[in-house]
């Protein structure tokens, strides 16, 4: 009974040390007798037992380490505190068991030293301008040593990028001076354009009064030209119509009845006022011959 026991026990042992399951998207490295025998893929696997042994399990999933703050001293002397993180994965578990004692304080050194190398070539404006351009950089540098140990370095990104408080104060300071710049500049275009408006305004307003009295002035002459054409042509029409009576028998006497009875009226009216001094002619024998033609042409008429 107690041989069957130990006989048990000593199965229970030996299907336990042969049989290994390997979860998903993670890789063991097996030895036989310290030596490297292979790598252990998902699912179950079978070793020999007290022979073979599981030296290294890894994961092969995408890792986040978290790369410790540093000072990074920039081209033109800045001191800065950087911290980041990078993205890495196990791509062959043999190298990233043998290739290094720890690869993840490898990758991590190596961070932090391309880092500092990337950061001291660019000034200090422009390591905030280029974020991009130095996770490509630190990245390129460790995905190349990365690969002896078996690791596949995915991306970098800084997380902060702090400068001194002297820096943080100086670069305030300029950023307010460059928004108040910006504000007068503001300004000024913003009273440029008035005026500008303003002039373009009055001139065509000007442009405009102008033409409408140049308009006007047209009419008015336009006006004045039709006028005096209507009253020459209406002249001209009773000037005609009186020559043509003249000529008719009797008109020349129907003339002189005329001239006669204006100036007898004019005569009369200024006799008859009695604060008007008469000044009668010298030659009283042209208005006595008016005036007895005038009478003889009113009897005739009679």
């Amino acid at each position: 009974m107690e041989i069957a026991v130990v006989l048990l026990v000593i199965a229970v042992i030996f299907v336990t040390q042969s049989i290994r399951v390997v979860p998903q998207q993670h890789a063991w490295v097996i030895e036989r007798l310290g030596k490297y025998l292979g790598t252990l893929t998902p699912g179950l696997n079978f070793l020999v037992p007290f022979v073979d042994r599981v030296a290294y399990k890894h994961v092969l999933k995408e890792i986040p380490l978290d790369i410790a703050s540093q000072v990074c001293i920039t081209r033109d002397n800045t001191q800065l505190q950087v911290d980041g993180i990078l993205y890495f994965q196990v791509t062959d578990p043999m190298r990233a068991s043998y290739g290094s004692s720890n690869y993840i304080v490898a990758i991590s050194q190596l961070a932090q030293t391309s880092l500092r190398s990337v950061i001291g070539k660019l000034e200090l404006d422009k390591t905030f301008e280029e974020r991009d351009i130095i996770n490509a950089q630190v990245v390129a540098a460790i995905d190349e040593a990365a690969l002896n140990w078996g690791v596949k370095v995915l991306r970098y990104e800084i997380k902060d990028l702090t400068p001194p408080k002297e820096i943080l104060h100086a670069m305030q300071a300029q950023i307010t001076a460059e928004r108040g710049k910006r504000a007068l500049i503001a300004a000024s275009e913003g009273r440029r354009q008035e005026q500008i408006n303003i002039a373009t305004g009055e001139r065509e307003a000007f442009i405009a009064r102008s033409e409408g009295e140049k308009q006007a002035v047209i009419n008015k002459a336009e006006g004045e030209a039709a006028s005096i054409t209507a009253v020459a042509n209406a002249t001209a029409q009773a000037i005609e119509r009186i020559a043509a009576a003249i000529r008719q028998p009797g008109g020349e006497q129907a003339v002189q009845l005329k001239v006669a009875e204006r100036a007898v009226d004019a005569y009369s009216r200024v006799a008859a006022d009695a604060s008007t001094t008469l000044i009668i002619p010298g030659n009283m024998s042209e208005v006595s011959t008016l005036i007895s033609t005038a009478m003889k042409m009113v009897q005739s008429a009679k």
